[in-house]
């Protein structure tokens, strides 16, 4: 009897014993993952974002915004914008021969309407009578026609709009002397006398190019222009710009 409770209280013993061992190796297996688990969380957290914000600078070095443009740069210029309709003769037109034009007096019917420039370089308005017009402007012609209806109308208010250029053909100017081609010149713009002597070769050999001038019919009269060539080719003088009907004198 002594011997079986004996035997019995050391199989008790070393279940203790075995039961504390155990428990001693499993707490030594799981501290290292505590520790591992310490480590983890000790670790900076900034590491890997610190990795990827190099990333995100780079690239936005590599790739540099585009600038958007200003409104400077896109704004319409103002004299492209306030360009006249296409085919509209501008204000520094010549009237020709044969040119159709529209006189407009505002609030004055009867001095409005069309007028065809005669071969005399004439045109008729009622009351007024006959203006010489060819070789003006159309600014020039408007403000001609202004002046002649103060008398008439109150304020008056004119308008010259050219409706057909039938001048083109008749616009020429007339080279006589000592040149190398004289004869008649077609204007197809605002040439002057030093263009249109090179176009007819210059003077001659025995030219007096200091002496040359220019006939003008002006109204019912003409006017000679005395033109110095060698000044005028040295610019000393200005050139003189030609006006339909001119003829250039080479002595």
């Amino acid at each position: 009897m002594r011997i079986g409770l004996g035997a019995r209280a050391l199989s008790l013993v070393m279940a203790s014993v075995f039961s504390g061992l155990t428990g001693i190796v499993f707490a030594q297996v799981q501290t290292p993952s505590a520790s591992k688990v310490g480590e983890s969380s000790s670790r900076p957290s900034g590491s890997k974002p610190a990795r990827g914000g190099s990333s995100s600078a780079e690239t936005a070095s590599a790739n540099p915004p585009v600038p958007e443009p200003s409104a400077a740069d896109t704004k319409v210029p103002q004299d492209v914008a306030a360009t006249s309709s296409k085919g509209q003769p501008s204000d520094s037109y010549i009237v020709g021969i044969a040119d159709n034009l529209f006189i407009n007096v505002w609030k004055e019917p009867d001095f409005t309407g069309p007028v065809v420039v005669r071969p005399d370089g004439m045109i008729t308005l009622p009351v007024v009578g006959d203006v010489h017009v060819v070789g003006m402007t159309t600014k020039q012609v408007q403000d001609l026609l202004t002046e002649k209806l103060k008398p008439i109308v109150t304020e008056p208010q004119v308008t010259v709009i050219v409706r057909d250029i039938n001048s083109i053909r008749s616009r020429k100017v007339y080279l006589v002397g000592k040149v190398g081609h004289p004869g008649t010149i077609s204007l197809t713009g605002h040439e002057t006398v030093l263009q249109v002597i090179a176009e007819a070769g210059g003077p001659s050999q025995f030219a007096k190019p200091q002496k040359m001038y220019v006939l003008r019919t002006v109204g019912d009269h003409q006017k000679r222009i005395q033109f110095d060539y060698k000044k005028v080719l040295a610019g000393s003088e200005p050139d003189l710009e030609l006006v339909v009907g001119d003829v250039i004198v080479v002595p």
